[in-house]
């Protein structure tokens, strides 16, 4: 039986306090986001809504970060799935980075932001307490999972040899880097507390690295991440595709893992909105689920991995050479400083399902609760998450899988569900095991943690 309660949905009636000045100013994070191809042979095929369940809406804007997280949403626009879902007017607006995505949604489409789009998690749970929002709870509702994969460690060029792979052989190095340069060794990631700052902080602990106590950790833009790489003051980077392949071809460093090493098929970026337009939306969320879902399932084909690599490359969406998002889409990456290539598509960004016959697609309840417990881990948002009961009730409240399997059964994808909320027990490159079951009995066998 799963930990999480059937808790009884309710309505969310929410405003957003954010003055016309800052409306203004948070819409220069945006851009306009281009029609669906008019060649897709998707957008011309016939629409599956029946008469008299039309989305109560064909409008919604959507935020997304250019990175292939976000490939099943440009894919979803381009190649007309919105539309078949009777939702012709979503728009796939970029934003300028996480804290402007944040800020957008709280105010709302009303006052110039966004609806909801891709988050890191748990962006969504923390965005719903106000714990990132200055106290502003704006409630959401997390509806599918995006992808598995493709992020990864990055190294700068200057620690070759030291031995930093998936194992680090030798923490004393990085310990005692201070002592030994003058400075602390640094790292960052693109925001605190979520997806990218977890991913490098296992990475760390697993190695005999105290993220908090050992190193200097940091949220630092990614481009400014990457020149500090370049002139020798930056360390490490929790980075996401394509920006693995940029480092090893711009030979500013090395990959010494990839989360796909570190967690096979780890639950990675989510698409969640406002609960309050979802609760006053209904078909329409499910429609916006059921084009992603479609997308997600074309993203996956290996014949059409050439054509995604394509179409996100555009200028509009992440203006980037073709080969800087392809080869990751390949499952193919230079790991550097001696290290064997790696040729597995099944360590690309994945979509659909892993080859395991696990849903990617769907927001697996123990996942939400693996990241509140990650959090609890480091110290983080005690006030929020004050102990385990706290922590699955706020994943009843925001997760809302409920509303994945209603689409996926209309959609008619019933072969695809999953029979539980739970993906079961979990386990690490180092051989941990995370049991949603017990949450506690995963923190009391991390040796390193601030809980």
């Amino acid at each position: 039986m799963s930990v999480f309660s059937n808790l009884s949905r309710r309505k969310f009636l929410v405003t957003a306090g954010a003055s016309a000045a800052g409306a203004v100013l948070l819409k220069g994070c945006t851009s306009p986001s281009p029609t669906a191809s008019s060649n897709s042979p998707s957008a011309a095929a016939p629409s599956p809504v029946a008469a008299g369940d039309a989305p109560e809406t064909t409008k919604a804007v959507l935020g997304y970060i250019p990175i292939l997280e976000a490939a099943p949403l440009v894919v979803a626009k381009e190649k007309g799935f919105f539309a078949k879902y009777g939702m012709a007017d979503v728009e796939v607006v970029k934003q300028a980075n996480w804290a402007g995505a944040r800020d957008n949604v709280v105010i709302g489409t009303q006052g110039g932001g966004i609806d909801g789009g891709q988050w890191q998690m748990p962006m969504p749970h923390l965005i719903s307490e106000g714990v990132i929002t200055n106290g502003n709870k704006v409630p959401m509702a997390v509806l599918m999972q995006l992808n598995t994969q493709g992020n990864g460690i990055a190294i700068a060029g200057m620690h070759q040899g030291k031995q930093l792979g998936l194992k680090i052989n030798d923490p004393e190095y990085i310990k005692g880097f201070q002592a030994a340069n003058g400075r602390r060794f640094k790292a960052a990631h693109t925001f605190p507390n979520v997806n990218q700052d977890f991913w490098i902080r296992y990475w760390f602990a697993a190695g005999g690295v105290d993220p908090d106590k050992d190193i200097e950790l940091l949220a630092v833009p990614s481009a400014e991440t990457v020149q500090g790489m370049r002139n020798g003051t930056m360390d490490a980077f929790s980075t996401g595709d394509p920006w693995p392949y940029r480092i090893i071809n711009e030979k500013i460093g090395f990959m010494s893992a990839l989360t796909a090493e570190i967690w096979p098929y780890h639950p990675e970026e989510y698409l969640a909105m406002r609960a309050d337009w979802v609760e006053a939306n209904p078909k329409a969320t499910k429609a916006i689920i059921k084009a992603i879902m479609e997308a997600q399932q074309w993203c996956d084909k290996p014949e059409n991995r050439e054509e995604l690599a394509t179409l996100v490359a555009q200028r509009q969406y992440f203006n980037a050479p073709k080969p800087v998002v392809l080869s990751p889409l390949k499952g193919t990456y230079e790991m550097g400083d001696g290290k064997a290539t790696i040729s597995d598509v099944n360590k690309s960004p994945l979509y659909w399902k892993d080859p395991n016959g696990n849903s990617i697609s769907y927001p697996y309840k123990s996942h939400d609760l693996w990241f509140l417990t990650e959090s609890m881990r480091w110290g983080f948002h005690k006030n929020a998450l004050t102990d385990f009961d706290a922590a699955k009730k706020l994943v009843d409240r925001v997760n809302r899988e409920d509303l994945w399997r209603e689409a996926a059964k209309e959609a008619g994808f019933t072969a695809d569900i999953p029979k539980e909320t739970s993906r079961g027990v979990e386990t690490f490159f180092d051989g941990v095991k995370f049991d949603p079951e017990n949450p506690q009995a995963y923190l009391d066998s991390l040796k390193i943690k601030a809980a």
